[in-house]
């Protein structure tokens, strides 16, 4: 078995003298706080993990014991501080509903707070392992999936009958000469890994059994690695909280949710009850923002047989139609695939849901557009993030009146969407937003030219009001579709259970 080396602390070097060339054959160990991570503190990660699975009462719990863990952490004793975090995370949780947290929601997260140098070295090596006081549980998606970990050695929390105790188990947390163990015996009587990356006292005892040791300096001014320069883009993810939550912001969210769920209420309660011509200036009045771009056409002449227009709108949340008729000042109907009871009742637009039959769908849609105006969202699913889904070639079959809407909107404590959770409260998510804003850009009517009708295929003619769409967003265009979204966030391929559908005269609607 290998022995350690005997290196004075001070002696191993920064991390930015370590070159990154030739290191394909060679293995790296690296710890995760502090050195592939920016952060050093865990907590946002669990807080996260608090929110997501137990709400905010948990979270509560957590910011609760989070002085006692500081005092442990920092005074007495490192493992027992973070013990306390786990404890107060963990105790009661089902082990499935860690796991989805830590596949569908710490990626996001985690991905925005890659340390730059760290990286650098960690992903020239061929063989990857990642050493960390963190639960293995949670950080193991993420290593493995987003950074090709090949080997993540954690603190192992202890379960009964699927769920998580809120005790650790094996040999306890991964800390100083634990770290040091854990490596040992991972890799037996095989050779030292070449590299050793740490950023704290207690990492020196593993790196010090390394041929090579690098220390990452604290310094929190450092930019962590662009969005465009990640080894795995972050297209889904969920959850509800868009910031971090640190000890600040998780107090400021507590505090926030009881008066946001007052005012998401009366909100909520504006768009379902007012005028469409009179939502506009009440969501202003309330300070929900809404910002119209382009010129958008006037409804259809029913007298003269005009068949009506089909807005073809990128999907941002459920919301997106209902802003699409603020923004028009009349009620714009919409077809939808997966709408809570909830939801479509206080919708104030008629919405009516797809079967996924493709003839009936499509001698639906063309009932509707006899009537007036319809709304589509042909990804079929919500993106949060600057990427367009594929988009489904249907609607251009049906009719050559096609204006595309770039919709995008803002929000700053809450997402309005979610792949795990129970879609009815959406709107009230995004309306509890102090401010959130959405912008409705509404791009030039597709020519004639460009349309079925002059012999296009209507594959063609999705992909264009895709790119056009993407073009005005800066968004980029993918294949990916509503099944590849939920099978990464949620296990599933996203088919909603037929329900029992509600008489036509009891679908509110302007």
């Amino acid at each position: 078995m290998f022995k350690p080396n005997l290196h004075s602390p001070p002696a191993f070097p920064v991390v930015d003298q370590c070159t990154s060339i030739g290191r394909e054959k060679e293995t790296v160990v690296a710890d995760m706080d502090g050195t592939l991570l920016r952060g050093r503190s865990s907590f946002p990660y669990f807080a996260l993990i608090a929110f997501e699975v137990g709400g905010i009462f948990r979270l509560f719990l957590l910011l609760l014991c989070s002085p006692l863990a500081g005092v442990l952490y920092y005074f007495i004793s490192e493992p027992a501080g973070i013990q306390v975090l786990i404890f107060a995370t963990f105790v009661g949780m089902k082990v499935s509903d860690i796991e989805s947290v830590a596949r569908a929601v710490l990626p996001k997260f985690y991905a925005g707070d890659l340390h730059p140098e760290a990286w650098r070295v960690f992903s020239s090596c061929g063989k990857r392992c990642v050493l960390t006081a963190n639960p293995r549980i949670m950080v193991e998606a993420f290593l493995k999936d987003f950074l090709g970990a090949d080997l993540v050695l954690g603190t192992e929390v202890h379960t009964y009958k699927g769920r998580a105790t809120g005790l650790v188990s094996g040999g306890g947390v991964l800390v100083g000469e634990s770290k040091a163990e854990a490596l040992r015996k991972a890799f037996g009587q095989t050779y030292p890994p070449e590299i050793g990356i740490g950023d704290r006292v207690t990492d020196y005892p593993f790196m010090s059994l390394c041929k090579e040791s690098y220390i990452v300096p604290a310094k929190p001014e450092v930019e962590a690695v662009s969005h465009d320069k990640l080894p795995k883009p972050i297209v889904f993810h969920d959850g509800r909280l868009v910031q971090k939550p640190t000890p600040f912001m998780a107090l400021l969210t507590i505090l926030w949710i009881p008066v946001g769920f007052l005012l998401a209420c009366l909100r909520v309660a504006a768009g379902a009850l007012l005028p469409m011509p009179l939502v506009y200036y009440a969501f202003w009045a309330l300070g929900v923002r809404v910002y119209i771009k382009g010129n958008p056409p006037p409804p259809a002449i029913k007298s003269t047989g005009q068949s009506g227009v089909l807005f073809i709108c990128s999907h941002r949340t459920l919301l997106d139609p209902i802003f699409l008729s603020a923004a028009l000042g009349r009620p714009i109907p919409a077809v939808t695939y997966s709408l809570s009871r909830l939801s479509e009742f206080i919708s104030p637009i008629k919405t009516v849901r797809l079967s996924r039959d493709r003839a009936t769908d499509a001698a639906m849609i063309k009932k509707l557009l006899e009537s007036g105006d319809l709304a589509i969202c042909p990804e079929g699913t919500t993106c949060r993030e600057p990427f367009l889904l594929r988009f489904s070639a249907l609607f251009a079959e049906l009719t050559d009146e096609l204006v595309p809407v770039a919709m995008a909107n803002r929000m700053s404590m809450f997402h309005g969407t979610t792949a795990r959770g129970w879609k009815g409260m959406d709107p009230f998510y995004f309306f509890m937003n102090p401010s959130p804003a959405y912008e409705v850009n509404f791009l030039n009517k597709l020519p004639n030219k460009l349309t079925c009708g002059a012999g296009k295929s209507s594959h063609d003619v999705a992909n264009y009001i895709q790119r056009i769409i993407a073009a005005s967003l800066s968004y980029e265009c993918t294949s990916f579709t509503r099944k590849d979204k939920y099978r990464a966030l949620a296990g599933n391929d996203g088919t909603v259970v037929e329900k029992p559908k509600l008489d036509a005269n009891k679908i509110m609607g302007c």
